[in-house]
């Protein structure tokens, strides 16, 4: 009969053989893909409270697009600030691929300002149209102004928008430019002196 110390043992020393599996799986990915991550960094990360299945995701997908900016604290340090490191790593690919600087501080400083960062590479990639006034704002669907002639006129315009990633922070959101372009065009239409100048501006 085996002794209950014997089974106690047996038991801790699978189950801390099953824990180091795990990291050692994570270990390996890093050693075969090339983004170098030490295994007593691995199990430092738990203990830290930080997933280091997804700070290994996020070294691996950025190592293997060839981008270079992917420090492994840096990472940790974003993912303990609360911010998305996933779509942060993302963007930093999509920057990559695209020819974009955007350098991994930069990127973390938007996210962690309520940004979209992926959101605003892709814009600063392919320009967005949106529509002015918005119809999903629930403010109609067109934005009326008033000549000197008192003659109202009913527009709705298309802008198209590019994101400058430098000017992201503290810059207008999309609802703060189709306000003001809003305002400019109401503003335009009543210093006319009759409509048909508004038309023909």
């Amino acid at each position: 009969m085996i002794p209950f110390g014997g089974i106690l043992i047996a038991a801790v020393v699978f189950a801390g053989l099953l824990l180091l599996s795990r990291y050692f799986a994570l270990w390996l990915r890093c050693y075969v893909s090339g983004a170098w991550i030490r295994f007593p960094t691995l199990i430092a990360m738990s203990l830290r409270n930080v997933n280091p299945a997804l700070v290994v995701q996020c070294r691996v997908m950025g190592v293997q697009a060839g981008a270079t900016d992917f420090p492994t604290r840096a990472i940790e340090a974003h993912y303990l600030a609360g911010g998305d490191v996933h779509r942060v790593t993302l963007a930093l690919i999509a920057a990559h691929r695209a020819g974009i600087k955007l350098h991994w501080t930069t990127a973390v400083a938007i996210d962690l300002a309520g940004r979209d960062i992926l959101e605003a590479v892709q814009i600063s990639v392919s320009p967005k149209v949106i529509s002015c006034p918005d119809p999903a704002a629930g403010r109609g669907d067109t934005l009326d102004g008033v000549a000197m002639d008192g003659i109202q006129l009913k527009v709705r315009v298309r802008v198209t928008v590019r994101t400058k990633l430098s000017q992201l922070i503290g810059g207008a959101t999309e609802p703060t430019v189709i306000a003001r372009v809003g305002e400019g065009i109401v503003a335009a239409i009543g210093s006319c002196a009759t409509y048909k100048d508004a038309l023909t501006d």
